[in-house]
């Protein structure tokens, strides 16, 4: 009788260490099943995707400080485009301007009345003059904020008898602001000047 006992107490010590072990397993299988759906949705949360032409392409959301380079130099770029590129029409120059102005502080808009009052604007137009810019590249220190650049461009300016190229060199910084519709990249451009633009050739144009 105690032999049997003793056999019944050896077999539910076997039993009750193998259901110990089958509820760890089954907890460590919910801990890495779980762990497995937090790290995938932590994934799928971090990618976007865009409609392209027609197509879905897949975009990774990153922290803006990754991005602050290249936001930049595109903020600084486009501002140069829009504030330089000008036909000969009045709606059409403010237009640009006006787009330009969002995106830089009251430096920009004293340069723009300053052309403005010379007569720049007015010469366009009255001289049949067109105008654009070739940013060929901006360089973007952001180890010191606010965040100091330089931007070296090439204008053209296509007049009716000749075309002229000229050098353009600014300097300026850049401050953090609010994202908006009119000021995607939300950088401000401060105290924006122009260190060098001189005519580098002029070429006469056939009648």
């Amino acid at each position: 009788m105690f032999k049997k006992m003793k056999n019944i107490d050896t077999a539910f010590r076997h039993i009750r260490s193998f259901t110990l072990v089958v509820i760890v397993g089954c907890i460590l299988i919910c801990c890495f099943a779980l762990y497995k759906s937090f790290s995938l949705v932590s994934q799928m949360q971090s990618k976007i995707y865009i409609l392209a032409n027609g197509k879905a392409l897949e975009a990774y959301a990153s922290e803006r400080k990754d991005n602050i380079p290249v936001e930049a130099k595109d903020h600084v770029k486009t501002f140069h485009t829009l504030f330089f590129t000008l036909d000969p029409d009045d709606k059409a120059i403010t237009a640009n301007i006006t787009k330009a102005l969002y995106l830089a502080d009251g430096s920009a808009k004293r340069a723009y009345d300053d052309l403005k009052e010379n007569g720049y604007y007015a010469g366009l137009i009255s001289g049949n003059v067109n105008q654009t810019i070739t940013v060929d590249s901006v360089a973007v220190d952001i180890n010191e904020y606010p965040y100091k650049f330089r931007c070296y461009a090439t204008q053209s300016i296509v007049r009716p008898t000749s075309i002229t190229t000229r050098s353009l060199v600014t300097e300026g910084a850049l401050r953090n602001i609010s994202r908006s519709d009119n000021n995607p990249h939300g950088f401000l451009i401060e105290r924006w000047t122009t260190i060098d633009n001189r005519d580098i050739k002029t070429v006469s144009r056939r009648q």
